[in-house]
């Protein structure tokens, strides 16, 4: 071996030693054990922490969509006592007098009627249209089946009480005969 190699050799030795005495001066330094344990410690609260912030959003998503139900379920059934109102101005202006006092009282009423009307279609409330359409059930109440030769079966040939809906919602279905 030349001087070189044996120079080389020794420094090689000497930096695995040095490497070695830090390593277990590190393994042993309580200071080292400590930064450890607290970056540990620093990880593990801020994965809880994390946590806990996606679970606190979650149950704010959650408050918010259950507030939007009840809403809905309230404006609903509010709603829902309305049409039968509703149901009973329509029958007075069927039977409305032609002439004379009468006549001039119910022209108030149908205006009161169609401000009404216009209340309802504001909050989003749509009737449903039923008279010549196929029975859905989801919006149709069949009341009675009658033999029709101008209509298909299953086809709605009298509405009896109007539907209502608010907005995709069905407040009320409508009263129909269906053909047979």
């Amino acid at each position: 071996m030349t001087d070189k190699e044996k120079d080389t050799q020794k420094q090689a030795e000497a930096e695995a030693q040095a490497d070695a005495e830090a390593q277990a001066a590190e393994e042993t330094n309580p200071l080292a054990e400590a930064l450890a344990s607290a970056e540990s410690k620093a990880a593990e609260n801020l994965e809880g922490w994390q946590r806990a912030q996606a679970e606190f959003a979650n149950y704010k998503k959650r408050v918010a969509r259950d507030q939007e139900l009840v809403l809905a379920d309230t404006r609903g059934r509010v709603i829902k006592r309305y049409l039968e109102v509703l149901d009973d101005m329509e029958r007075a202006l069927a039977n409305r007098p032609a002439e004379g006092a009468g006549a001039e009282w119910a022209a108030g009423v149908e205006l009161i009627y169609r401000k009404f009307l216009g209340f309802l279609e504001s909050e989003g409330v749509t009737r449903v249209d039923a008279l010549g359409q196929l029975f859905d059930p989801n919006l149709h109440e069949a009341i009675a089946q009658e033999d029709s030769p101008d209509h298909d079966s299953g086809t709605v040939t009298e509405v009896l009480q109007p539907g209502y809906m608010l907005g995709e919602r069905v407040l009320r279905p409508a009263m129909v005969k269906v053909a047979q």
